[in-house]
């Protein structure tokens, strides 16, 4: 008899477990205490508590190459960045093509998941859940669980940091409750804040308040989406050759190269927007009009909130302004697992001890699972199938874990060179490298490209994914859970790519650059340097 499985979510985690449960012959039961699927993508008029919410306006930060299942490329004629409304679409379309609604329990809430007497023999789980249309309360028996509810549903609010805010006669409100400008218009507005949700946030206001200042403590440094020529920025960091070369390079190196690269759009310091840490210790904001927003003076930069006043905001550098009408905190989220004991899983300060950010180690058998508990510099989507991949094989239990010994080890050294890289922060506690950990991931349960055999195999295929972005579907080529289709998506993705775009016929102008034949002599002695290595 197949295993059961609870997989507690139906979001962009939730719909990737069911399908890998599906796809291992394991017996898949979906429970979300909403009505719909999409978790954070499924735009709601009113921001409810204990649910993730995106505002009206909200694109994602990834492009649709990147962001897409390993097995289910996004259409041709989506754009490259999606809107919310976008992303939902692609969902409904991932969902009724494998048949994943069937198994999704929709208006029920998970009570409580413990483990059984007989849980070192058994590995199952006693799982009580709330039938909310009925008011029933249900204890069933699973084999596994999958914990899907990612990290956006509790608002970090720091109100009792700043003081004075008790007295001030404004209004004040968390991000996660921000939808639309209607209620800001003609307003002033501070934020405090500066990741994507207060970039994004200031950067909409600007257009429609009064006057908008952004408050940061540190400052951050500040990506497009849209990159050289023209083209989504993550397919450039995102290929196996670029990482292979900084890492000749001495960090120092490196880090001044990206640096500099984003300072030649704009001065970070002359923008008041320069940090003092490196570039790579903080996770950057992702936004493409903010520059434009300070320049014309509608957004302005200031310091971190130092007190409020009955009317305004005192900063740090004793500048103050007043007046002002709402300040929305744009301080993030905690996350939280409040139906699992804190015996088998405790979380401080967003702080957690997850084995590969997924198992925690304590468990024998290891029969739960978090997925989707990470924050990479690129899309959470494809992470959260291979997360589920692995997971519903070892729950299967053709894949072993290292014993608990090892992989305390394992988290231990990732948490130190974490903090060593990054700046200490609630918000820094689940980073993960988009190339590095996937292939991490796809190690474990061998569909990680071998690039030995594909330059032999096929070499054409082996240049499209090592000099090419590293695109979901290069995990999808060898290994279990391989699909005929992959290297055929790896070959039309550029086209779908640069269909959105080509709206109105164009010739293109003959470039003025580097000699074919010498691009040509160029790749060709990478390919030979890169088989030197190889082999």
């Amino acid at each position: 008899m197949a295993k059961k499985v609870a997989i507690i979510g139906a979001g962009a985690s939730g719909l990737a477990a069911i399908k890998c449960c599906l796809d291992e012959g394991l017996q898949p039961v979906c429970f979300d205490k909403g009505t719909d699927i999409g978790g954070l993508w499924n735009f709601k008029e009113e921001a409810l508590p204990g649910f993730a919410s995106v505002y009206r306006s909200t694109v994602i930060n990834t492009s649709k190459e990147m962001m897409c299942y390993s097995d289910f490329p996004i259409p041709k004629e989506y754009p490259n960045f999606m809107h919310h409304s976008w992303v939902i679409k692609y969902f409904r379309l991932y969902a009724e093509n494998f048949g994943l609604l069937k198994y999704i329990r929709f208006r029920h809430h998970v009570d409580h998941v413990r483990q059984r007497e007989d849980f070192g023999q058994s590995g199952q789980w006693d799982f009580t859940y709330t039938d909310e249309e009925k008011g029933v309360t249900t204890t069933e028996v699973f084999d596994a669980v999958m914990v899907c509810t990612g990290h956006h549903v509790y608002p970090h609010y720091p109100r009792d940091s700043f003081p004075g805010i008790d007295d001030f006669q404004g209004k004040t409100l968390h991000s996660h409750d921000y939808k639309d400008h209607v209620d800001f218009v003609n307003k002033r507005v501070v934020i405090i804040g500066i990741g994507n949700s207060g970039g994004d946030i200031a950067v909409e206001l600007s257009r429609h308040a009064k006057q908008v200042y952004l408050s940061t403590r540190r400052g951050s440094w500040v990506l497009n989406r849209v990159s050289d020529h023209g083209l989504p920025g993550d397919l450039l960091f995102s290929k196996r050759s670029q990482l292979a070369l900084f890492s000749l390079f001495p960090f120092s190196w490196m880090e001044k190269q990206a640096r500099d690269q984003l300072n030649r759009r704009f001065d970070h310091a002359l923008y008041g927007l320069q940090p003092e840490h490196h570039m790579f210790a903080q996770h950057p904001m992702v936004n493409d009009d903010m520059p434009n927003r300070i320049i014309t003076g509608a957004l302005i930069i200031k310091p971190n909130v130092k007190r409020f006043t009955k009317t305004g905001v005192v900063f740090d550098d004793d500048t103050s302004e007043e007046d002002i009408d709402v300040v929305v905190f744009a301080t993030g989220y905690r996350f939280d697992f409040p139906f699992i004991d804190e015996s088998v899983m405790k979380v401080e300060n967003n702080h957690t001890s997850l084995y590969m950010n997924i198992f925690p180690p304590s468990l024998d058998p290891p029969t739960l699972s978090i997925i989707g508990l990470v924050q990479p510099l690129g899309a959470i989507m494809p992470i959260s199938e291979m997360q589920s991949r692995w997971a519903t094989r070892v729950f299967k239990g053709v894949e072993k874990l290292p014993s608990q010994g090892v992989m305390l080890s394992n988290i231990r050294m990732k948490q130190m060179i974490m903090s060593y890289r990054y700046y200490k922060s609630p918000r820094h506690t689940i980073q993960v490298d988009y190339v590095p950990y996937m292939d991490e991931l796809a190690q474990q349960f061998g569909v990680r490209p071998n690039f030995k055999s594909l330059f032999l195999s096929d070499p054409a295929l082996a240049v499209r994914c090592y000099f090419g972005p590293c695109t979901p579907y290069q995990y999808r080529l060898m290994g279990p859970g391989a699909w005929k289709g992959a290297k055929e998506a790896i070959a039309t993705q550029w086209d779908r790519i640069e269909h959105p775009t080509k709206t109105r016929a164009v010739s293109r102008a003959k470039s003025g650059g580097i000699p074919r034949f010498l691009k040509l002599l160029i790749l060709f002695i990478l390919i030979v340097a890169v088989l030197i290595k190889l082999f």
